[in-house]
């Protein structure tokens, strides 16, 4: 018999909220700040350095360092917080192009667009395909060309 697989601990990914992703960096920002009987308090910039490099949520990361009085890029984000990528996978996603097409499109791996996929499904609360195309048409992602003709004796 083999042995099992350890538990796991926590949540991952998409099921982190936003809010418990910025208090999770703020706190190991803070942690990093301050002596500890191992290291010294790490420099402002030094624990700059830490976040960006960490495994953290950038958009948490973003806030924190801001907050702290750090200069962070501004991003340019879709609606619930899509990164510009997220907007461009989530578009062609809504036109029914399958991973492979998506990742071919952006000249990306399958596996990414998968990824960025489920980062997509995560921030709009979608579990499907469907679900995820009716968020773009909403919220105005679809240019109108992509839209199908309604003829005014159907409406």
């Amino acid at each position: 018999m083999g042995a099992a697989a350890p538990p796991q601990r926590g949540l991952s990914g998409g099921a982190i909220s936003q809010a418990a992703r910025v208090l999770g960096c703020a706190d190991a920002y803070q942690a990093m700040r301050e002596p500890r009987p191992h290291r010294p308090a790490l420099s402002a910039d030094e624990a700059e350095a830490e976040v960006r490099a960490g495994q953290l949520d950038g958009l948490a990361a973003d806030a924190v360092l801001a907050a702290a009085g750090h200069r962070v890029r501004r991003r340019r984000l879709g609606p619930v917080g899509l990164t510009t990528r997220e907007v461009e996978v989530l578009r062609l996603l809504a036109q029914g192009l399958s991973n492979k097409e998506i990742a071919q499109r952006l000249v990306i791996s399958r596996k990414t667009a998968g990824n960025h996929i489920e980062h997509i499904y995560a921030k709009i609360d979608a579990s499907s395909r469907a679900t995820a195309s009716l968020f773009a048409l909403q919220h105005g992602l679809l240019p109108d060309e992509q839209l199908p003709a309604v003829n005014a004796a159907e409406r």
